[in-house]
């Protein structure tokens, strides 16, 4: 079938924070991220400034309101710190947002062509759930560090290594209650993608709470959605607190690829990062469950790693707890060892280390 937006993968993604300068240094602190480029007052802009930040293909930009009452500011002052942007590499820009917005998208930013002594740089953009946004990126005649507007941005005194963290692996969403088909349907029709793993309220839950989910995921596979919306259960779910604290739909987490997990993860935790943290009896029968893996099983349960296969082979991953404030975003590291699936194996041992995180706050 011919598709209509094809999708080189995840640009980078862009969080609206209440203060720039100090989130980027968390991430290049704590998860590896390397300084790349800047826009503030010293460009020319007058209300807000944003710190880019990457390792290997994951590119984050950090964007703060220098002024309240603007857009930023009022996004940051309702959901907290949170994903504003999902940017997509394509080939022409332009075309993207012709055929998502003749399909129903509804426009975020009509193409532009920003120019400097690097190239051409092409922009465009549609909105998704919540006031998340899918900008369309080509940088195929662009050379310069991030893009036009932004000037390198280089720390001469400051060290920080990889964690081994190499790329979006993907995005998963939280909408409203009855809305995870129709947003099903507007990546079905407007950017085309398809429906390739469903998850029903059997499927994840516990003795509390439940929620369903649907993974979106375009032509080449480069770039999936999974859209997560509640379910029916006797007490809150994390997706009902999410949508709580967050007032509102948005993105609840971004998996990171790497490939070593191991390794990753005992960075990540010597510097600071927490993760949930299942019980030690989830490994005592995990090779009877999954069969045989290649790594030893000692420093996945010193480190809480979840394990889980498919036809396909099989995934290492572990989650964060919300590494912000309010109890929403966070972040999921896996490594893929063939397998294509989300780990569904792992869903109820996951979901009740949430509900245990959620019970220490009260949300239950």
């Amino acid at each position: 079938m011919n598709d209509f937006l094809p999708l080189q993968g995840t640009d980078y993604v862009e969080f609206y924070v209440g203060n720039a300068k100090q989130a980027s240094h968390y991430y290049m602190t704590a998860f590896g991220f390397q300084p790349l480029a800047y826009a503030g007052p010293e460009t020319g802009l007058r209300d807000r400034l944003s710190f880019v930040v990457n390792q290997q293909k994951l590119t984050f930009v950090f964007t703060a309101s220098l002024r309240q009452g603007t857009p930023i500011a009022e996004h940051v002052s309702k959901h907290g710190d949170g994903v504003k942007v999902l940017a997509l590499r394509v080939d022409d820009a332009t075309s993207a947002w012709k055929e998502t917005t003749s399909r129903g998208g509804k426009s975020s930013m009509e193409p532009k062509v920003l120019k400097d002594e690097h190239g051409e740089f092409v922009i465009s953009g549609i909105h998704t759930y919540g006031e998340v946004e899918h900008h369309f990126i080509e940088r195929k005649n662009y050379h310069g560090a991030f893009m036009p507007g932004y000037q390198p941005w280089r720390k001469t005194d400051f060290k920080t290594e990889s964690t081994g963290l190499m790329y979006v692996d993907h995005c998963v969403g939280n909408v409203g209650w009855n809305q995870m088909n129709p947003w099903v349907s507007f990546y079905e029709n407007v950017m085309g993608f398809r429906n390739i793993l469903s998850f029903d309220d059997k499927d994840i839950s516990t003795e509390y709470s439940a929620l369903m989910s649907k993974v979106m995921s375009n032509g080449n596979g480069y770039v999936k959605f999974p859209i997560n919306e509640p379910a029916e259960g006797k007490k809150k779910s994390q997706v009902e607190e999410f949508l709580e604290f967050y007032q509102g739909e948005g993105v609840q987490h971004v998996a990171l690829a790497t490939s070593d997990i191991v390794h990753t993860v005992t960075e990540l935790k010597s510097r600071g990062v927490e993760f949930l943290q299942v019980p030690d009896s989830y490994y005592n029968d995990l090779l009877d469950r999954v069969g045989k893996i290649d790594e030893d099983l000692a420093p996945l349960r010193k480190l809480g790693i979840l394990v889980d296969r498919d036809d396909e082979g099989y995934l290492l991953q572990l989650f964060s707890k919300p590494i912000q404030d309010r109890p929403t975003m966070f972040f999921e590291i896996i490594q893929r060892k063939g397998a294509k699936s989300f780990g569904k194996g792992n869903f109820k041992a996951l979901f009740e280390a949430i509900e245990r995180e959620q019970e220490k706050r009260g949300n239950l």
